[in-house]
């Protein structure tokens, strides 16, 4: 793969997108809400799917997919028909870009949002941490071959939570010193989850958890009131978010590995999706009678998340060695910066 090519393919696609959405801000948003603006969109959802597949690096490719793809096509919908958080239309354009693009939901003072937990140190230095034990992990990966493959996925779902986290940090800075946003947590310490429904619900990739609750869960939580009643609408609501989300990382796994769909990661998620039903079905019948303590629910919840990943999320990126091009490129970017560091001290 030439680098030179993929980065000028990747500042065409982005571009084009910003383009798009320029398009959509002084165009598609004069339009009234509903059908008609929603006819107006969908030519730009359709080029926001295509964008992704110029791009074949999986560390360029995978952000721009979920950004464009997922997010941005998600709060296009939703922008149709006047909802957050693209309406009301923001002041400047800019503005508008960054929040259509970028994976941010910026903090409202009446909005409550999930607690988050307490930083027993400032979060600057929890993310330098996280980025040294990430640049730590690529070390460790050129003695692969000397490890059990099941250590290697260990280490894979550190990689993802850390790479993941971080990605999304970085992509969240433009709207941060720019506009000055201030924005809600994008990640809340999953490590630290008490339940399944904590770790996905509060504290893994928040930035999705924010998009599928008006596009999916609360749709469909309206119409389960109609059938079910009250009580027991949140049960299919929660399998369908779970079955979306699967679908939308299966989308971004073919954008990755360029190969037919295996419907493993979907699986993984209406698993979870199931899941997360039946613990809500349990706090409801025994409420406050009974329940396990966080120390033992919270490592069985991430334990739960680890092995199921083991067998259905990863079999789709280490078949198709997407892992091992993500690792030499990241490799080869810390061995750039290693040496421009080195020079400039040299010199």
């Amino acid at each position: 793969m030439d680098m030179d090519m993929e980065l000028k393919s990747f500042i065409k696609v982005w571009v084009l997108a910003i383009t798009c959405l320029c398009y959509c801000y002084y165009v598609a948003a004069r339009l009234p809400k509903g059908t008609l603006r929603l006819l107006s969109i969908l030519p730009v959802i359709y080029i926001f799917i295509v964008l992704p597949t110029n791009l074949t690096s999986p560390n360029l490719c995978g952000p721009t997919a979920f950004f464009l793809a997922w997010l941005a096509n998600f709060k296009l919908l939703l922008f149709s028909f006047d909802q957050a958080p693209l309406s009301p239309l923001p002041p400047k354009l800019f503005h508008f870009i960054s929040l259509a693009c970028l994976p941010i939901q910026l903090k409202q003072k009446t909005h409550v949002h999930t607690n988050p937990s307490p930083h027993f140190m400032p979060r600057s230095l929890l993310l330098a941490i996280k980025t040294f034990v990430l640049v730590l992990l690529f070390h460790i990966y050129s003695y692969r071959q000397f490890m059990h493959p099941y250590v290697i996925l260990v280490l894979y779902c550190l990689h993802v939570y850390l790479h993941v986290e971080l990605v999304l940090a970085i992509s969240a800075v433009p709207a941060r010193a720019l506009f000055g946003f201030e924005i809600e947590p994008q990640f809340n310490e999953p490590y630290l989850a008490t339940s399944l429904q904590d770790f996905w619900g509060r504290r893994w990739n928040l930035m999705v958890t924010s998009i599928l609750r008006p596009t999916v869960y609360y749709p469909v939580h309206q119409f389960s009131k109609r059938l079910f009643g009250p009580t027991w609408a949140s049960l299919p609501a929660v399998i369908a978010t779970f079955w979306v989300s699967g679908l939308m990382h299966e989308v971004i796994y073919f954008y990755l590995t360029r190969v037919s769909p295996t419907w493993e990661v979907t699986w993984f998620f209406i698993l979870h999706g199931i899941c997360v039903a039946i613990e809500v079905v349990l706090k409801k019948v025994v409420k406050d009678r009974w329940q396990l303590h966080r120390a033992i629910s919270g490592p069985l919840a991430v334990t739960f998340a680890g092995v199921t990943a083991f067998w259905l999320f990863f079999p789709q990126i280490t078949r198709n060695r997407v892992d091992e091009q993500v690792i030499r490129e990241c490799s080869i970017l810390l061995n750039f910066i290693k040496h421009k560091v080195s020079s400039f001290f040299i010199a």
